[in-house]
């Protein structure tokens, strides 16, 4: 098993509470930011700590995020090399125990420490498809370019994932034979799926278009897996 690897001047980061929760694989952590597409990216600002969601893709060994060159705390918190966290989270399921004190959820939750760092304009136009790639597969192929000028509204940041805790949980309802409950009250998981909807035409999309490829393929995978398993 691959361990989520930080400098050698850095002391691991630990979870306090629940520290059985721990993940330090690489490759689970690779899967919980592969498979989401909204983070939260935290600063503070002027004393004030402000949190935004953000798309991101995971390019290798970094997340990358984008916004405007007027995007305010991101491009500051980059300039001034603080320190900034991104947060990542997946809810697998409610558990439902034979109490609401034993209750609880399945997730997996990561975050990153670090600063942000721009990416240069030889590397913009590549970051910028990753991104787009990441949240549309195959919709960069069927609509036009980005003009230069959109480019350069657009900065993109990234963060290096150096420094990385990630936290899970992955069980049943606590119960045991002997835990004094009345077992006849059902307890158990109820897992989570989401899917994508029915595609919505915008008011200036002519009756009758047909879907492209892009967005056929996104909508029907979700069922496709379903029905293969």
């Amino acid at each position: 098993m691959s361990t989520i690897e930080t400098p050698a001047d850095r002391p691991v980061r630990r979870i306090r509470r629940m520290a059985e929760r721990q993940t330090t694989d690489r490759g689970a952590l690779f899967e919980l930011l592969d498979g989401e597409l909204v983070g939260h990216l935290a600063a503070v600002a002027d004393g004030v700590p402000i949190v935004v969601p953000m798309g991101y893709a995971r390019i290798g060994e970094a997340i990358y995020v984008h916004g405007s060159t007027g995007g305010g705390f991101a491009l500051r918190a980059a300039a001034e090399r603080a320190t900034v966290a991104f947060s990542v989270t997946a809810l697998d399921g409610l558990v439902y125990a034979r109490s609401l004190f034993d209750s609880s959820m399945n997730y997996r939750s990561a975050v990153a420490y670090g600063v942000l760092d721009e990416v240069g304009p030889d590397e913009a136009d590549a970051a910028l498809l990753a991104l787009s790639e990441r949240l549309m597969p195959g919709r960069s192929a069927e609509v036009r370019g980005m003009r230069r000028k959109e480019v350069a509204a657009t900065r993109v940041l990234r963060i290096a994932l150096d420094d990385v805790v990630m936290k899970s949980r992955a069980h049943g309802a606590s119960e045991a034979v002997d835990d004094g409950e009345d077992h006849s009250q059902w307890a158990g998981v109820v897992p989570l799926e989401r899917v994508w909807g029915e595609p919505q035409a915008s008011g200036l999309t002519p009756a009758g278009t047909p879907l492209p490829e892009s967005v056929r393929a996104l909508t029907t995978r979700g069922a496709r897996s379903r029905s293969i398993s």
